[in-house]
């Protein structure tokens, strides 16, 4: 399954920003895979944090091809050893733990999250520990498919809007103000984002100085 949208938050999008509607044009539609399961995507973008999205799919698929379906029961069966083995760090494998004891245990409560306003799962979800705002933002989007969602703490919105729009820098008052600008289709804007920062667009390239990239957060 893949996160739905289509002309109407196209079309939104292209009114707003002719730049921005022009790089919609030419990527054309994009098909990014959502995980409807809550408790396997928390997983999963935990995994996700810091490391590129390749290295995540390689670490995701050692997990799946190991022990199949991603269930609480699966993994309370792993120890903190075999699922760091699996290639992500020994600090992501203990949070992995802890969200997994935490829902055996009855101690969080997923199943009124997809009921909440965005505000709210982001506050329940870092509520757990190794979940943060870009883990929870990430899960919305992949997961619970939210459609309003632009991620300041990652580094490939960034690299987007600074290809995209000729920035050196994205602080915090300009990242507010495309925002405003892509609302209420932000999620939809983070895709064709995405897509930029990994060349989807010839010839478009990063004005950012390599050692900004380095202090920012990795999707």
């Amino acid at each position: 399954m893949f996160f739905k949208y289509g002309d109407r938050e196209t079309v939104y999008l292209k009114s707003k920003d002719g730049i921005f509607g022009e790089v919609i044009d030419s990527i054309g539609n994009i098909k990014r895979t959502v995980d409807r399961d809550l408790f396997s995507a928390v997983i999963h973008h935990i995994i996700g944090q810091q490391i590129s999205s390749a290295v995540q799919k390689t670490i995701w698929k050692r997990i799946n091809d190991k022990i199949g379906k991603i269930t609480i029961d699966s993994i309370n069966g792993l120890s903190t050893n075999e699922i760091q083995k699996f290639g992500t760090t020994f600090r992501k494998a203990e949070y992995i733990k802890n969200f997994a004891g935490k829902i055996k245990r009855g101690e969080f409560i997923l199943d009124d999250i997809p009921n909440k306003n965005d505000e709210e799962i982001i506050k329940q979800l870092s509520t757990l520990k190794g979940v943060g705002i870009w883990t929870a933002e990430m899960t919305m989007i992949f997961c619970l498919q939210r459609p309003d969602i632009l991620s300041y703490n990652d580094l490939a919105i960034h690299r987007g809007l600074c290809m995209l729009y000729h920035h050196r820098k994205i602080d915090r008052k300009l990242f507010e103000k495309y925002r405003r600008r892509f609302s209420p289709y932000c999620s939809v804007a983070s895709l064709y984002l995405w897509a930029v920062a990994g060349g989807a667009v010839k010839d478009m390239k990063d004005y950012a100085p390599n050692n900004d990239l380095k202090r920012r957060s990795a999707r």
